[in-house]
């Protein structure tokens, strides 16, 4: 699985601690992971409005398969990234969290609050939400008598979201500010990630002919 960690402005000092507790998790299941948001408070600025723009881009042109994002309170970063068609984030306080979003929601995304809590042990809180966001049968259920009506639901929501979002992805994305977008996608992390892995030659081009 690919796995795409960004962060915005107002907590990219704690990138390194972040970026250090998913590899620790992610590296031993095999899973590949790109770290394509702000890298400390020098990198460019972004904001959670842009790593709603980041993961929809690189969800919708399979460059990965999941997303870590999040922002002081991880209420922004959840809302940004569910306005875009094809990404379902959840928000993750701490394990129980991303174990039963894993269980019962099957997303593909994960939204954290990197201020709120964020004390004595958040390394620890940050591995543990990994393990349960990263490890066991996505999708199957809890309790495990209720995974046939969750699944079913998972589904019918999947519906009302490309019923509510009915235009192609690139049309939408072309109707938000470029200068938005150009933003989003400036960074060399990200461009790098998106690029090699893009599955979806119209939306390379896009991206292409904003930052050419």
């Amino acid at each position: 699985m690919k796995i795409a960690l960004m962060m915005e402005n107002s907590q990219a000092g704690k990138n390194p601690t972040v970026l250090e507790q998913l590899n620790k998790v992610a590296t031993p299941l095999k899973h590949d992971v790109f770290n394509v948001g702000m890298s400390d408070e020098n990198d460019h600025h972004l904001t959670y409005i842009h790593l709603g723009i980041m993961a929809s881009l690189l969800i919708n042109s399979k460059a990965v398969d999941f997303v870590i994002a999040g922002c002081g309170t991880g209420q922004g970063a959840m809302m940004s990234l569910n306005l875009h068609p094809g990404v379902y984030c959840g928000y993750c306080l701490d394990p129980s969290d991303a174990f039963l979003f894993n269980q019962i929601n099957n997303g593909n995304a994960l939204a954290l609050a990197f201020a709120k809590g964020f004390g004595w042990g958040a390394e620890l809180n940050l591995e543990y939400i990994f393990e349960k966001a990263l490890t066991g049968e996505r999708g199957a259920g809890y309790p495990i008598e209720r995974k046939a009506p969750q699944v079913a639901n998972a589904g019918i929501l999947s519906e009302v979201k490309a019923a509510v979002l009915k235009d192609n992805y690139l049309d939408i994305l072309k109707s938000i500010d470029p200068s938005l977008v150009k933003t989003a996608v400036s960074g060399e992390r990200f461009q790098t990630c998106f690029f090699d892995n893009c599955q979806d030659d119209e939306l390379a081009n896009y991206v292409k002919s904003l930052i050419s």
